[in-house]
């Protein structure tokens, strides 16, 4: 009987020191090391992008208890090869809002998912010595599923993936005809630490 009634005090002493977690009006700032891994397809010329790892900074804010608004920010310098042989390189700034919903928002693990739509704007590239180009923008849809794990009641880790949709056309200089369509579809892995505020 006094085994039971010790195990009763100290579960019900952990479940009132779970830490507090965001509510409505509340902000998350995430700063997470991103492995992107393109998923690529193309028309034509076989191409393809590398993988990268990136620093990457988010903005969650809170709607309500379970709903929240994250705007991502990362910007990412590929390497780009057309049948296997390296074309050059071009940079990808995809800034991507989410509209999430968080499943368990008082709890020490807190999982979520998310749907939003990503913007991303090329620039820098520099394909086929000056021969090729691609087009300035893209417009896609972004899945994304994880979870944040409190440290205490406003620091926490947090592990994520998300699918983004990239599409661009890779054109010659000269004549502005396209040599292929060029789907990145990258998976975004992230891992990184965060901050309620």
């Amino acid at each position: 009987m006094k085994s039971k009634l010790l195990t009763v005090i100290f579960v019900s002493t952990f479940f009132a020191a779970s830490p507090v977690w965001a509510g409505a009006g509340d902000w998350l700032v995430r700063l997470r090391a991103l492995d992107i891994a393109p998923d690529t397809s193309s028309s034509a010329l076989n191409l393809d992008a590398s993988n990268e790892w990136v620093p990457e900074l988010d903005f969650s804010y809170f709607a309500t208890d379970n709903i929240a608004l994250e705007l991502i920010l990362a910007t990412s310098r590929h390497d780009i090869t057309a049948n296997g042989a390296d074309v050059g390189k071009v940079t990808l700034l995809p800034p991507t809002l989410v509209l999430q919903y968080h499943f368990r928002p008082a709890a020490t693990f807190r999982p979520y998912v998310g749907a939003g739509i990503n913007y991303t704007r090329f620039y820098d590239s520099d394909l086929g010595g000056g021969t090729l180009t691609v087009d300035n923008s893209s417009w896609g849809g972004a899945l994304q599923a994880g979870f944040d794990y409190a440290i205490d009641k406003d620091w926490f880790v947090n592990l994520d993936v998300k699918k983004i949709w990239v599409s661009t056309d890779v054109k010659v200089a000269v004549t502005g005809a396209t040599a292929a369509s060029f789907d990145i579809n990258p998976w975004v892995f992230g891992l990184g630490i965060g901050r309620r505020f």
